[in-house]
């Protein structure tokens, strides 16, 4: 080790501790025990330590039966079982904990307590053992005020369940020494695991980027613009593994309100950010989701994950939908020309319209803009005119969000349905509300990736990664901006922002200019 020094001192620039360097994690729930679990498998003695009395061994116990099922599946040895447990032990206090190389605090997600515990850690262990914070969302250069040496502390942020999630979130604060995030990097590799670097900003990258994902399904719900199945199909047939309604049961309602209510004050009240009504009403009402057995759903909902192919009828599959053509250009136009050829559905080409999608003898078919049907219907003196949402992956679209401008009539609405059915995608009608499902979704986490980036919280490449890792997305917001344009994704949230007045859906100035050049 060399030494540096700076504001707090002489201080030893950090490396990673060594394989068999003693590990300490405070706090015994389910991220702490996975976390110790992690770094014993390791090759790490881990000392695991919890103020509620027996909670550290029986979270080690626990951890013993999480390998016994590893060992049952052929996933592990039995020897290498017996090794990983006598690694593990519990401490009765932080006295306990001094020989440690590095400490992890998984305690209570507040503020004044994580102060409390971290000064005190940092008076009791050897100069150059690191410390880390699970935190995740609240600010790393908070935490370190009062600590004698700030520089060593690092923000180490798992998802859950930490043994199988690989995302790592390394948090550098105010005064965070570039040894220490490095170190604690070069760690989270060794274990397993994908660090991206974040600097400390409010809901550092994952909780910030993901913020959208539940947002706009809570403020179509408040419109009432469909049902939570209808929106979760809608999503979950743009790739996600789960819609956001069904997620937000399972991660519970009044766990995801306080990360946004969190997120929302610390930005100063930025209306991005907003908690929503709907969710708040849930939560009041004591509708928790799965963790009570009732959110937007009443117990587990029944998700379906049948392809196309095996969910369309033999009827729908003969269908006649008559002519046929496919309108203008882009990524979303190709996708759509490819899947119908696919599906056998023969059709015209014209390339020279000022607008995108599939027209349908006097209906046209709209790609979403981020503008209502009637609103395009009336500029364009088009009555016959309905908007589609963006099919990003034709082949694994459950439903299709369709909405219809208000004078398109009942046999018009019917052929546009069969149509959607001939390609395997249930029609979900939605109230004609702005950007429908998927569109204004995917506009929204591509914007706020390009802020994080813009505002220097992250790289683009950190933010698709921390995206498909820690909360398994499809794609990275930069991987979504790539396929569909930065003209696609401008204009539909300019047309979100001339819909509703708001300063949620502002345009990043890393798309703006993306846009220009």
């Amino acid at each position: 080790m060399t030494e540096s020094t700076g504001s707090t001192g002489s201080w030893r620039v950090a490396t990673a501790p060594a394989a068999q360097a003693p590990v300490a994690v405070i706090g015994a729930g389910v991220m702490g025990a996975g976390i110790a679990q992690v770094a014993a498998q390791a090759g790490h003695p881990v000392r695991l330590m919890d103020l509620r009395e027996g909670a550290a061994a029986a979270a080690i116990a626990q951890i013993g039966k999480a390998l016994d099922g590893l060992v049952t599946k052929g996933r592990m040895e039995a020897a290498e079982r017996e090794a990983v447990m006598s690694r593990l032990s519990p401490a009765g206090a932080t006295a306990d904990l001094k020989d440690s190389a590095l400490v992890i605090e998984v305690i209570v997600e507040k503020l004044e307590p994580k102060q409390a515990l971290l000064r005190e850690l940092d008076a009791l262990l050897p100069p150059d053992a690191l410390i880390a914070s699970n935190t995740s969302s609240i600010s790393i250069t908070a935490l370190a005020n009062g600590m004698a040496t700030p520089r060593r502390l690092v923000g180490m942020h798992f998802f859950n369940p930490v043994p199988l999630m690989k995302l790592v979130e390394v948090v550098w604060g105010a005064e965070t020494d570039p040894s220490a995030a490095e170190a604690i990097e070069q760690l989270s590799r060794r274990w397993g695991k994908t660090p991206v670097h974040a600097r400390s900003t409010p809901g550092f990258i994952v909780n910030r980027i993901a913020r959208p994902y539940y947002a706009e399904t809570l403020a179509l719900l408040q419109e009432q613009a469909g049902s939570p199945a209808q929106l979760d199909r809608a999503l979950r047939g743009a790739g996600f593994r789960m819609g956001p309604c069904e997620l937000m049961d399972l991660i519970g309602h009044d766990t995801n309100y306080l990360v946004t209510q969190s997120v929302f004050e610390a930005n100063f009240g930025d209306k991005r950010y907003q908690p929503s009504l709907v969710q708040k009403a849930l939560v009041d009402g004591g509708r928790l989701g799965r963790k009570s057995g009732k959110g937007f759903y009443e117990g587990v909902p029944a998700s379906t994950s049948t392809s196309p192919a095996e969910s369309i009828t033999a009827s729908a599959a003969d269908a006649d939908v008559g002519a046929v053509t496919l309108a203008g250009q882009g990524a979303l136009v190709e996708r759509l020309g490819a899947w119908m050829t696919t599906r056998g559905v023969a059709f015209e080409r014209d390339a020279t319209t000022d607008w995108n999608g599939v027209a349908l003898d006097g209906l046209q078919l709209h790609f979403t803009r981020g503008r209502c049907a009637s609103q395009l219907a009336h500029e364009r003196g088009q009555p016959g005119l309905a908007v589609i949402d963006w099919p990003l992956a034709p082949d694994r679209v459950e439903g299709l969000a369709i909405a219809f401008a208000s004078r398109v009539d009942a046999a018009s609405r019917e052929h546009a349905e069969v149509l959607l059915r001939r390609l395997g995608w249930e029609p979900l009608v939605l109230r004609d509300v702005p950007g429908l499902a998927v569109a204004r979704t995917i506009a929204m986490l591509v914007n706020e990736g390009a802020d994080a980036v813009w505002q220097g919280v992250c790289d683009e490449a950190g933010a698709d990664t921390a995206m498909k890792l820690g909360v398994n997305y499809p794609a990275g917001p930069f991987e979504w901006l790539a396929l569909l344009g930065a003209p696609a994704v401008v204009d539909a949230l300019d047309g979100l922002f001339d819909a509703y007045r708001s300063e949620r859906y502002r345009v990043s100035p890393l798309l703006r200019q993306r846009l220009w050049g």
